[in-house]
């Protein structure tokens, strides 16, 4: 056997292998991501974000021992970059609150710390929790708006926001 068919039969391989990952694993870590991200087209970005992910590390060789707790992981830290890459449009009452990021780099580094934290926490809670605090908190959206568009009533609407900053 020559080093190209080698080579060409390597490729083929790895191929079924993740494929094989793919259709084992694709409707699990679709529901894992669809529970955090509110956006349906959001969400089918970042499932392929992370396939496309492992594909590249498989080309590259790189040792995975669990590949689902792999996959999830990767899941969960596209999720807190989607959450981060919002953050300067909607977490600007809250950054006001933190320190400044001009009194030097560990008031900046505390900064980015706490913004990070607070994105993965964001990115952590259920869904109709996670809806409420970023419509209101993020947003800007009243309770009475929000009630409007989604039928659910104020007060459910309060007491999620409630166990959402618990």
């Amino acid at each position: 056997m020559t080093g190209a068919v080698r080579l060409e039969r390597m490729a083929l391989d790895q191929n079924e292998r993740i494929a094989q990952v793919v259709a084992r694993e694709e409707s699990r870590l679709r529901r894992f991501i669809r529970r955090r991200v509110p956006d349906p087209r959001d969400a089918e970005d970042i499932l392929q974000d992370v396939f496309s992910t492992l594909v590249e590390a498989n080309r590259l060789l790189m040792p995975i021992d669990h590949i689902t707790g792999w996959l999830f992981r990767v899941a969960r830290n596209r999720i807190v970059d989607l959450f981060r890459s919002r953050k300067p449009d909607g977490l600007d009452g809250v950054a006001d609150l933190l320190p400044s990021p001009h009194t030097g780099p560990e008031a900046a580094y505390a900064r980015q710390l706490l913004l990070d934290e607070l994105a993965a926490a964001i990115a952590e809670l259920p869904k109709e929790q996670r809806d409420v605090f970023v419509g209101h908190e993020i947003q800007g959206r009243s309770f009475k708006e929000m009630s409007a568009a989604s039928g659910v009533s104020v007060n459910t609407l309060l007491s999620r926001k409630r166990y959402a900053v618990l």
